[in-house]
């Protein structure tokens, strides 16, 4: 009975990233705990909301980049659909530059992939309690800035869209126009207006130093 008891009282857990080794570990660290167990788990997009929809879970883990497919755009999906929902992201990207964005989209956290399996459950517990969890760093950093006015990071890629900062890490990438455009679904034409209007933001004399910035910032956000 006791244990038929505890197993309610867990709270049921989502996983969405494209590496399975990081799914199954983070699985096996997530069930052996008393108060979390995962119900799901998912590699893209599509089968995460399909599945998302089907286990009801009360907090999702996502990663930003999801194969050729944007976890910003699934979170933003997740909140409109299911609002009470916590979301988590884990990722490798630079957390200065993606911490305000995933807030903004609607996650109550952001956690490297380099902390310790461990850190990604106490930042679960933290988003489920309904609290923002980010690091001692980022949120220090967060305070000071709030305290004098200034935004989060006076990087000029901030000021890119989502949508145009994905555009930017395709170009980053080496992809071409007529690439990108496959990849995200949207016309040639749309993809030369984003990325002309990156160029303008991010004050590239050119197509070319365009490319160079973006394959600079990729290099140093994976």
């Amino acid at each position: 009975m006791a244990h038929l008891m505890q197993s309610r009282t867990k709270h049921s857990v989502f996983i969405v990233d494209d590496h399975p080794i990081l799914r199954r570990g983070l699985s096996e660290v997530i069930n052996e705990t008393t108060d979390l167990e995962v119900c799901g788990e998912a590699a893209n997009v599509p089968d995460a909301l399909r599945q998302i929809e089907a286990t009801q879970p009360q907090a999702v883990v996502v990663d930003i980049t999801l194969g050729d497919e944007d976890g910003l755009e699934l979170i933003d999906y997740i909140k409109s659909r299911w609002p009470s929902m916590k979301i988590l992201v884990a990722s490798a990207h630079d957390e200065k530059i993606f911490a305000g964005r995933v807030l903004r989209a609607g996650a109550l956290g952001f956690i490297s992939k380099r902390e310790p399996l461990t850190q990604v459950v106490e930042a679960l517990r933290q988003v489920l309690r309904g609290d923002v969890y980010l690091s001692s760093t980022l949120a220090t950093s967060m305070l000071q800035r709030a305290a004098v006015g200034k935004s989060l990071d006076q990087d000029p890629v901030q000021a890119l869209s989502n949508r145009e900062l994905q555009v930017f890490q395709m170009i980053g990438d080496g992809l071409s126009t007529q690439e990108i455009a496959r990849r995200l679904g949207l016309s040639p034409k749309t993809v030369e207006s984003h990325r002309k209007t990156i160029k303008m933001k991010l004050n590239s004399q050119n197509s070319s130093h365009l490319s160079r910035q973006a394959f600079q910032w990729v290099q140093e956000n994976r």
